[in-house]
């Protein structure tokens, strides 16, 4: 039933879709808030306002979707997760959150994997930019042959290149650059740093006074 009701609200205009998707399905969208011609059904919506997703983007078995004032997600996106409920996997992380929080102007940009099995956090005015980047927050513990899942965290601020992998348990902390193709399966914790490589280390200090770590409006010219 929930996918039948998901099809038809994609041939409604929009501004009857925003109000059958919050009277069937119990989300929350503001007036200025937008979902372009996308499949998003995590077990709960909440899109701030001036949010929008795009285009051929894909949420689903995730509890929570949470996209902030004047946040972005972009086109083609694929995010997932694996669900709350009676099942062998993950049975014993009594308090994984399969969610994905994307903080005030924000943005994801396009053809992005997100892997939502445990919680991923992104601050404010982060870009998650380029393209065919992925975060995975599960893998399979080989010492006890068990699947297993922990968060990711991005700060404010930061900027997360194009083609880089950011594995469960990972953190980068606020105004902090992830360099292309980089793999980050560590938590950082000293802001003001490019860290890039494989797997990815501090390269060198930023300057605080970056214009981009001033912006007030998450839009880059």
């Amino acid at each position: 039933m929930k996918k039948l009701l998901g099809l038809i609200s994609l041939l409604l205009p929009w501004s009857m879709r925003r109000s059958f998707l919050e009277k069937q399905f119990g989300f929350s969208i503001h007036p200025t808030a937008r979902i372009g011609c996308a499949w998003i059904f995590p077990d709960k919506l909440v899109m701030e306002a001036n949010s929008s997703i795009g285009h051929l983007t894909l949420c689903k078995n995730i509890a929570l979707l949470h996209v902030g004032e004047h946040a972005l997600i972009g086109r083609g996106n694929w995010i997932t997760g694996f669900p709350l409920g009676p099942s062998a996997h993950f049975a014993s992380e009594t308090d994984r959150r399969p969610e994905l929080i994307v903080g005030a102007h924000s943005a994801i940009t396009h053809r992005h994997l997100i892997d939502c099995t445990n919680r991923i956090s992104i601050g404010k005015f982060t870009t998650f930019a380029g393209f065919q980047s992925q975060m995975l927050t599960h893998t399979i513990d080989l010492e006890v042959n068990r699947q297993t899942s922990a968060p990711i965290s991005i700060g404010d601020y930061c900027f997360i290149g194009t083609n880089s992998v950011l594995l469960g348990g990972s953190a980068v902390p606020d105004y902090c650059v992830v360099g292309a193709k980089s793999l980050v399966n560590k938590a950082f914790t000293e802001t003001h740093q490019l860290y890039g490589g494989v797997p990815a280390k501090p390269v060198q200090s930023l300057p605080a006074d970056y214009a981009y770590f001033k912006r007030t409006t998450g839009f880059v010219v």
